[in-house]
């Protein structure tokens, strides 16, 4: 893989967008690396946790400007229908978004555009002080259509959702905290360190219990409240799985208890 660095050490895979002379930008050949990319994480019975990161100054700066969205000028109405299955970020927006393992997004740089749509892909999101996010697309005459406008408005409510998209105005990483779009804040030289602590708190949990939780959460959006109580109860109850797990954490805490 040329455009993309897939490193695994222990439970985390370490996902580097590697395009930094083009600010990380979204191409056919990027995407494509990031969809073999995340089939593996998913299958990988060894990996737990994902964290994603861009190369040089930027996370992502969006859709390819000069190859990917150009080709839309001469598709038809089939073309439309197919890309459906298929999100840009290797289909993390769409297509591959049903990932139970947790994705982390450290925000090294701008997340504009479609990098801002594969950040609301992920469910957790540490920024950098210099990280910039904003829904660029509207400044070239389009909107999100891979997730940003079901995501912006499931993350941060429709008030911050229709500011953001339609003034396409640039929110730096503190303005980014106080709506809620990131988690954390933290110093350049921090970033990683910090996507790391949050994965190692993750990683401490039941990681069967983990998958269901997200898998809960995705699935409940949108249910009336009785579907969404009888989802959470099935699959939170269910979670025990065999027991096993759960028997061994007790028998630590208990243990634990009695010292």
């Amino acid at each position: 893989m040329d455009k993309v660095i897939y490193e695994k050490h222990g439970r985390i895979a370490w996902v580097t967008l590697n395009r930094p002379e083009a600010l990380n930008a979204l191409d056919d050949e990027l995407n494509g690396e990031l969809w073999q990319v995340w089939s593996d994480f998913n299958q990988d019975d060894a990996l737990d946790l994902a964290i994603l990161t861009g190369a040089g100054r930027a996370f992502c700066a969006g859709a390819d400007l000069r190859t990917f969205i150009p080709k839309w000028e001469h598709a038809n109405m089939l073309d439309i229908r197919k890309n459906v299955a298929t999100g840009i970020g290797g289909g993390l927006t769409r297509g591959q978004h049903r990932i139970t393992k947790p994705i982390i997004a450290a925000v090294n740089g701008a997340a504009v555009g479609g990098g801002f749509e594969l950040a609301l892909a992920c469910d957790l999101r540490i920024a950098s002080e210099k990280a910039k996010f904003g829904v660029y697309e509207v400044r070239q005459g389009l909107h999100q259509g891979d997730g940003g406008i079901v995501r912006l408005v499931a993350i941060a409510g429709i008030g911050t959702a229709l500011d953001l998209t339609l003034t396409g105005r640039q929110v730096g990483a503190a303005e980014a905290y106080r709506l809620g779009l990131v988690h954390q804040v933290v110093a350049p030289e921090n970033l990683l360190a910090a996507a790391t602590e949050y994965a190692g708190m993750i990683l401490k949990n039941g990681q069967q219990a983990i998958r269901s939780a997200k898998e809960t959460i995705l699935d409940i959006i949108g249910r009336p409240l009785d579907d969404a109580l009888r989802l959470e109860t099935i699959n939170g109850y269910s979670s025990l799985g065999d027991f096993q797990e759960t028997k061994e954490r007790l028998a630590k805490f208990f243990a634990k208890d009695k010292k």
